[in-house]
């Protein structure tokens, strides 16, 4: 795990249930351990959910949605003002291009042609990102950040990897990648509203 991350490799892992009701200030998932809250823009943000994604029988990452407040429903998700984050921690090695290919994928399945019209400029750019930054390899830590007045930018371990990217239809059809109506992992998606632990619902793709 890299250096000046707030996420720290788990010694074990322990249940999601129990994580979630714990008193502690780090929520524990697939033995990533994800700070309660987090500072972006001068705002602190907090956890508001967090599960694994898996691909067929196989456990490719953490992600956790951090909001100013927290949200259970996916309109409100996307209309909340103010700062956002996914953190995504990668629990096996993933090349560059299949990664970028399972964000790409996600956002066409989640947007309609009159949305991706909005922001094809920047959805070119995001994919260009994925072909300038190395295979993500176990334990690396990938951000992407929503900046009030800015836009969206993306970090892989501390390091910006991106333009920012200013359209916040853009950030949104990144949210639903995770949240949409055909989203990544069937069971990844509750647990990011923070409506239940997750479960052992898999996604297809």
């Amino acid at each position: 795990m890299k250096s000046g991350f707030c996420i720290t490799r788990a010694l074990a892992a322990v249940g999601i249930a129990a994580a979630m009701m714990s008193n502690s200030s780090a929520m524990e998932v697939g033995g990533i351990k994800l700070d309660d809250s987090v500072r972006l823009a001068n705002q602190d943000l907090k956890l508001n959910g967090a599960g694994i994604r898996y691909k067929a029988i196989f456990k490719v990452y953490v992600a956790g949605l951090y909001l100013p407040e927290k949200k259970t429903s996916v309109p409100d998700v996307l209309s909340a003002p103010g700062a956002k984050r996914v953190t995504i921690v990668m629990l096996r090695d993933v090349s560059n291009e299949e990664l970028g290919r399972g964000f790409m994928t996600g956002i066409n399945q989640n947007s309609d042609r009159a949305e991706k019209t909005k922001f094809i400029g920047q959805l070119q750019k995001f994919g260009e990102i994925f072909a300038s930054i190395p295979e993500l390899k176990k334990g690396d830590v990938l951000t992407t950040d929503w900046i009030p007045g800015n836009g969206t930018v993306i970090h892989v371990n501390g390091k910006k990897v991106s333009d920012v990217l200013p359209d916040p239809t853009f950030y949104n059809a990144l949210l639903k990648i995770w949240l949409g109506d055909k989203p990544v992992d069937a069971g990844l998606k509750p647990a990011m509203l923070g409506e239940k632990p997750e479960q052992s619902q898999r996604g297809n793709s």
